[in-house]
C-alpha cells in the first residue's frame, strides 16, 4: 500500500468545502472534508475505484483519470504533477545505491566566477556541493568554507534551517522559509521515493524538529524556483533578494541556487559588503602570505 499517495490524497480532501462545490452535505461529519463518496463523484469515476486508487492498490492510472481527480480536488500545477509522481510507483526511476556526489569542476568553476551574485550548487537534497566566497558569506559564514568538499561535513541547507540556531536567525521570515523548504522538499521525495539518504535526512528531521514534522504531516507542494528571501545577515543586516534555481541540463538533478540584489537598493550595497574580507579573514592572511602571492603574481 503506497501510504504517501494515500495520505497526500486525504489531505487534499480535507480541506474541501463540500458547499462550495455543490455538494449536499447530510449529518456530522467524522473528519472535515468531502468524503471518498462525494469526491469520486464529482471527478466521475467510481468510489471503488477511487477508494483502490487512495490505498495505493491501482498503479495503471490512465491520465484521463488523473486530470480529472485533479479537477475535483483543485490541485495547482505543482501538486498535480505531485499526484501523477505518487500515482504511478512503476514509472520512477530506482537508484541501485546511494552514492556520494560532487559537483562537476565546471560547475564548480562558474558559480567562482560570478560576481555580485551569492550562488551554491546543490543536489536534489539540498546538500551543498560547492558555493563561491559571497553564498559561503551569505548562508553560512559561521562554518568553514571547505566544508562542502567532504560528505563527512557538507551543509544541507533543509537540515541547517531546522536544526542550526545561525540559520534560523539569519531569515527575517522563518516561518515563510520553512514552509517553502519542506514544500520543495515534498515534491522531490515524490519524484525520488528510493533515495535511501533523502530519507533517512526526512527521518532525522521530523525526530529532531516539532516544527519540520507539523509541516511534512501537512503535505505541502510547490517548486520553488524563483522568488524573494528576506535576510538579517549578522555582519550586514537586512536584506531582500531575488532567488533563482536552474537545474543542470544533465541527469545528476544537481542545482545551481542564486542570490542577487536589485541595482541602486541598499541590499546590493550589503551584499558588495558582504563580498569584501572580513576583519578576520584580513587578519589571517599574514604578511609572508601577501607578499608570496606578490612574487607569484609578477
Amino acid at each position: 500500500m503506497d501510504t504517501e499517495l494515500g495520505d497526500f490524497l486525504r489531505s487534499r480532501r480535507a480541506r474541501l468545502r463540500p458547499g462550495e462545490l455543490g455538494v449536499a452535505s447530510y449529518g456530522s461529519r467524522r473528519v472535515p472534508g468531502l468524503r471518498r463518496e462525494e469526491l469520486a463523484q464529482l471527478a466521475g469515476i467510481s468510489v471503488t475505484y477511487y477508494t483502490r486508487l487512495e490505498q495505493g492498490q491501482s498503479q495503471n492510472v490512465s491520465e484521463d483519470v488523473l486530470d480529472a481527480i485533479a479537477r475535483a480536488l483543485r490541485l495547482d500545477d505543482d501538486e498535480s504533477a505531485h499526484l501523477r509522481d505518487l500515482a504511478r510507483p512503476s514509472r520512477r526511476r530506482r537508484q541501485a545505491a546511494p552514492r556520494a556526489e560532487s559537483a562537476r569542476p565546471g560547475t564548480a568553476q562558474l558559480i567562482a566566477a560570478m560576481e555580485g551574485v551569492a550562488a551554491v550548487a546543490m543536489d536534489r537534497r539540498s546538500d551543498v556541493l560547492a558555493w563561491n566566497a559571497l553564498g559561503h558569506r551569505l548562508l553560512a559564514g559561521h562554518l568553514p568554507e571547505d566544508s562542502p568538499a567532504s560528505p563527512a561535513t557538507r551543509p544541507n541547507l533543509t537540515r541547517m534551517l531546522f536544526l542550526d540556531e545561525h540559520t534560523r536567525a539569519l531569515y527575517a521570515h522563518w516561518d515563510d522559509e520553512a514552509k517553502r523548504s519542506v514544500a520543495s522538499l515534498r515534491l522531490v521525495a515524490g519524484r525520488h521515493p528510493d533515495d535511501r539518504h533523502l530519507a533517512e535526512l526526512i527521518g532525522e528531521l521530523c525526530v529532531k524538529s516539532d516544527g519540520f514534522a507539523g509541516l511534512w504531516a501537512r503535505h505541502p507542494v510547490l517548486n520553488c524556483a524563483f522568488g524573494v528571501k528576506y535576510f538579517a545577515h549578522p555582519r550586514v543586516g537586512r536584506l531582500e533578494l531575488q532567488f533563482e534555481v536552474v537545474q543542470l541540463p544533465d541527469d545528476s538533478a544537481h542545482r545551481i541556487l542564486m542570490y542577487s540584489a536589485e541595482p541602486g537598493t541598499p541590499a546590493e550595497a550589503a551584499l558588495r559588503l558582504l563580498g569584501r574580507p572580513s576583519a578576520q579573514e584580513r587578519a589571517d592572511l599574514s604578511i609572508p602570505d601577501v607578499v608570496e602571492r606578490s612574487h607569484r603574481e609578477r
